[in-house]
């Protein structure tokens, strides 16, 4: 009987859809990657703060002088970390004091980061949106901004200024000031309630307001208000925020001042019938800023194009870029080395200039088919740039909370998934910029009814405190029976035989005890039947058994104490088992 030495040559990524006989790659997996086709563990995770109120529903995280700075909203709080840029050791939560602010269950947060003139400060731009638990809620809430790090926030477009009052609706400012405009809402000075600015005329040397009512005559600080509050969010287009939501309104303040939302340049647009859920920066060449922005059913694209219209200028232009699209939730959407990806309500989608379906053969079903669609606004992207991964964290089955992760290898073109890993309970997330590690936050409560702030892709175990614990990796192959055509092959042999399975030649770069277990069974809807499993070290030549199967698979597994792995060039030798047809193995 000839015996065969073959190289175990398995198709990357794990493929959920289709029946374990017709995949073609691997069919199984945990806490697994690829990288150059081969499968290798994802790194450990460190809880490196364990005192978070609530679950995090959305974080932002920037570095400023040698200081790593970590904001996480909940349903009643805004809460800052701040760690070195080298690692995660340092100190929080500071809870920031946030006026204009309603405590609830739904609030979804979105953040940016921009300098805003009109404070003379870098500041944090944070909208806690009342949309958890529906992305079409209506419900309007206040934009708000504070310096960045620290600091308190408060409503976007507020600001004071003092001047007179005069025959009780005149308020004259000395000097000119082109943040006040029609609309505002006025208080201060004995004004009544609900008063508002009716005209405002720079002069040569001061700025006269007209005021729908009387206020107190004399010398007054007035405040006015732009009333920024939307049901979407708010987001960058640097050096203009953004404000987006109901009835597809998209909304930008003068460049560079969060406080003026009057001047020329500022425009308020509706383009869409539905609510604008999502915006986001784009490379917008020569008509830089430009951004996009999701509605429901409609992908618009929003450019800086100055345009004089006889003696107007108009200084944005909003083109329909698809009315066939969809999203998932206002969390899915990542910037990718300038490409945008997305979850659709049934498919994967980028942008790269146009609208295209990201392929997916491998998962899709998977996916869709489990996602708790109840939950859907807490589907939620990161990536991870150090291995060219996006993940999208989601709740599966009747899950209430993400348990799962469905990642695309952009560098690679493969898609596999975190297999319900305990590292996939994450609610919220950062990746790594200035600080080179991910941090995602946790949404099991830990003893103390507190929530942690994990530390990803930092060695192989899972550090909690005192305790460190294995973070458990497998990968399973496809079938490598001769009814199959053999190891690597998808095409059926010829001989209805059984393979007979010798000795594996493993090849990892490995830490730490692994395993191999050999599965299989006789039919594609018969029963599997499991080795014991097959322990080796970094120092094992080889392995040798008498294992057959007629349809076989191998599943490798690392689960110790720093464990880990990467694969290299397996061989299996093999040969000719039985030929019955019939049976179990």
């Amino acid at each position: 009987m000839t015996t065969y030495v073959i190289s175990l040559a398995i198709k990357p990524g794990i493929q959920r859809d289709g029946t374990l006989f017709d995949s073609p790659m691997h069919v199984d997996g945990l806490w697994v990657r690829f990288q150059r086709g081969r499968a290798r563990k994802i790194g450990g995770y460190n809880a490196i703060f364990l005192n978070a109120s609530e679950i995090s529903r959305g974080m932002i995280m920037q570095s400023q002088e040698g200081l790593n700075y970590v904001y996480s909203g909940s349903a009643n709080y805004l809460q800052q970390w701040q760690t070195a840029n080298t690692d995660g050791v340092g100190s929080g939560p500071v809870n920031i004091t946030l006026s204009n602010f309603t405590a609830s269950t739904n609030n979804l947060w979105q953040f940016d980061v921009g300098y805003n003139d009109g404070a003379g400060a870098l500041q944090v731009v944070a909208h806690p949106g009342q949309n958890l638990k529906y992305i079409d809620s209506t419900i309007n809430t206040p934009v708000l901004s504070g310096t960045f790090p620290g600091g308190s926030l408060s409503k976007v477009g507020v600001f004071s200024v003092a001047g007179t009052i005069s025959t009780l609706t005149t308020f004259t400012i000395v000097g000119l000031n082109y943040t006040i405009g029609p609309g505002q809402t006025v208080t201060g000075g004995g004004v009544p309630a609900n008063t508002t600015v009716v005209t405002s005329v720079v002069g040569a040397s001061n700025t006269v307001v007209t005021l729908s009512a009387g206020g107190t005559n004399g010398a007054q600080t007035l405040t006015f208000d732009n009333n920024i509050s939307v049901s979407g969010g708010a987001c960058m287009l640097y050096p203009y925020l953004f404000v987006y939501g109901n009835n597809g309104l998209i909304q930008n303040c003068s460049a560079g001042n969060f406080n003026d939302w009057v001047s020329a340049d500022a425009n308020a647009v509706n383009v869409s019938a539905t609510k604008i859920v999502k915006g986001i920066a784009l490379r917008g060449g020569t008509t830089s800023p430009a951004g996009l922005f999701w509605s429901l059913d409609q992908l618009t694209r929003i450019t800086y194009a100055p345009t004089t219209v006889g003696t107007s200028t108009l200084y944005w232009r909003a083109d329909i870029i698809s009315t066939q699209t969809s999203i998932m939730s206002s969390q899915c959407v990542i910037e990718y080395d300038g490409i945008i990806y997305w979850v659709a309500v049934d498919r994967f989608l980028l942008y790269n200039g146009v609208v295209q379906e990201i392929p997916n053969n491998t998962n899709i079903n998977f996916f869709f088919d489990n996602m708790n669609y109840s939950q859907r606004q807490k589907v939620w992207a990161a990536k991870v740039p150090r291995w060219g991964e996006i993940w999208w964290f989601y709740p599966s089955g009747s899950s209430t909370e993400c348990n799962n992760a469905i990642i695309f290898n952009v560098r690679d073109q493969v898609w596999y998934d975190a297999g319900f890993a305990p590292g996939a309970a994450r609610s919220a997330g950062v990746f790594s910029e200035v600080f080179r590690y991910p941090i995602w936050g946790g949404n099991v409560a830990n003893t103390e009814n507190t929530y942690t702030l994990w530390q990803h892709e930092t060695g192989s175990n899972q550090v909690y405190l005192t305790d460190v614990n294995a973070v458990q990796s497998f990968f399973e192959t496809n079938n490598i029976g001769w009814v199959t055509g053999g190891p690597g092959q998808d095409q059926v042999q010829g001989a209805n035989k059984w393979i007979r399975i010798e000795r594996i030649e493993p090849d990892f770069v490995q830490s730490g005890d692994m395993s191999v277990v050999v599965t299989g069974k006789g039919y594609a809807d018969d029963v599997d039947v499991e080795s014991d499993p097959y322990v080796f070290s970094s120092d094992t030549l080889k392995i040798d058994m008498r294992e057959q199967r007629r349809e076989m698979r191998l599943r490798f597994e690392s689960n110790t104490f720093n464990g880990n792995y990467e694969t290299g060039k397996i061989l299996i030798s093999v040969d000719t088992g039985d030929e019955r047809s019939t049976g179990n193995p």
